[in-house]
């Protein structure tokens, strides 16, 4: 099986051609805005995380941003600043520059003071943007084999049908992938406490369980800095109404989506893998934080496993609308009362495996077939609304 890409400079393969505009700052947010509504086929990542955060949350925002920048998907990047030595180092340009352009994928670099103001610098990045998107518009989609794809995967609305047919049938899909030579990335901290041991014990080695054990003791500590059990309160109301019972079942249900695997890694939040397989990294359950974090740490696409069950009955509104920025966000669900309440949003119902028609081996080789199907280009149905939610930083904080 094959898929149809861009081929990048770094040898990575995208399955998107975007051009990102992406601010250095929040200053910036409203360049990138104007220049964003003004050019076709860019994207720009704007938060509203505060950038005056300690030393560990501002490098966090500093890999997501470099991590957008070089995902695949991005065939070029405007980068917006200020001057240079305003503000904190994580996000001069000095900093950023050479990280992005390692790619040696086109970079441009637009700085307000040095363009005489914030109008000038939009006018200079409209039509450095311009320029750029028409540049990748010659490129072609070439063929390549499913070992140069990185997926990702986020659960949520979970209930009973995400541990017994949706995430095992991702998990199928993870084990092609990774059998294939490809890669992917899981993420949910607070979702595999009462897994962990389970994890730990697919750990390719003692180094990598620790790291496991170690981000959930994290976790821990930080609900427990604020008076939370995080044991007693999870899983949340929506697990609780669609029928999830306590928190081993809802997280045992969760790691399913991991596949059968070894783990070859702990990341960071946002951070990248070294080399392919399966990783897990450290990361917030929010549907406006982990997808887009996903897609910083190089996933070309990112799918979201729903259960659903306490969806409302008719149209329902969703958790998530494009909140991967440059990365597909692929709606999947193993729960055929879900797809019927919401299958124009939904790419995907392993409907079968309930039912008992069809095994999770074939649910999984269905999903293989849809990744490499998107990877060549057909949209996920969520890239056909206009409209992706606001992005939020998974920060530890507190704002200094």
């Amino acid at each position: 099986m094959r898929f149809l890409g861009y081929l990048r400079p770094d040898g990575s393969v995208g399955i998107r051609n975007y051009v990102l505009v992406l601010p250095a700052t929040r200053l910036c947010y409203l360049m990138a805005h104007r220049i964003g509504q003004a050019v076709t086929n860019t994207k720009t990542f704007i938060t509203t995380g505060e950038y005056g955060r300690h030393k560990r949350d501002r490098q966090s925002l500093m890999r997501m941003l470099v991590g957008l920048a070089r995902n695949p998907n991005v065939a070029a990047t405007v980068l917006l600043g200020v001057r240079e030595g305003y503000g904190y180092p994580e996000f001069q340009f000095s900093s950023l520059i050479p990280r992005i352009a390692s790619t040696g994928k086109p970079l441009v670099a637009i700085s307000a003071d040095d363009e005489g103001g914030l109008h000038r610098a939009v006018e200079k990045g409209i039509i450095e943007a311009r320029r750029l998107v028409h540049e990748a518009s010659a490129l072609r989609r070439e063929p390549f084999p499913l070992e140069k794809l990185t997926v990702g995967v986020k659960c949520g609305s979970s209930d009973p049908t995400s541990g017994i047919s949706g995430n095992p049938s991702f998990g199928n899909l993870v084990d092609r992938l990774v059998g294939m030579g490809g890669t992917a990335i899981f993420s949910e901290t607070v979702e595999i406490i009462g897994a962990e041991d389970v994890l730990a014990q697919r750990a390719v080695n003692q180094r990598v369980a620790d790291d496991l054990y170690r981000v959930v003791r994290r976790a821990e500590e930080r609900a427990a800095g604020i008076g939370e059990d995080i044991r007693t309160i999870n899983p949340i109301p929506e697990n609780i109404a669609a029928g999830i019972t306590t928190l081993e079942e809802k997280s045992l249900g969760a790691i399913a989506k991991s596949g059968t695997s070894p783990l070859q890694g702990v990341l960071e939040y946002c951070r990248q893998p070294s080399g392919k397989g399966l990783y897990f990294m450290d990361g917030w359950m929010s549907s406006l934080s982990l997808p887009v974090s996903l897609a910083a740490a190089g996933c070309q696409m990112v799918f979201y496993q729903l259960g659903g069950q306490d969806l409302s009955n008719v149209d329902p509104p969703l958790y998530a609308y494009n909140s991967g920025l440059v990365a597909p966000l692929v709606l999947i669900t193993g729960n055929p009362l879900t797809y019927q309440k919401a299958g124009k949003d939904i790419d995907m119902c392993t409907v079968g495996v309930l039912s008992g028609k069809q095994s999770i081996e074939e649910a999984g080789e269905d999903l293989l077939k849809l990744a490499a199907d998107i990877a060549s280009g057909t949209m996920a149905k969520g890239e056909t609304v206009n409209f992706a939610d606001p992005l939020e930083v998974f920060f530890e904080g507190p704002v200094l």
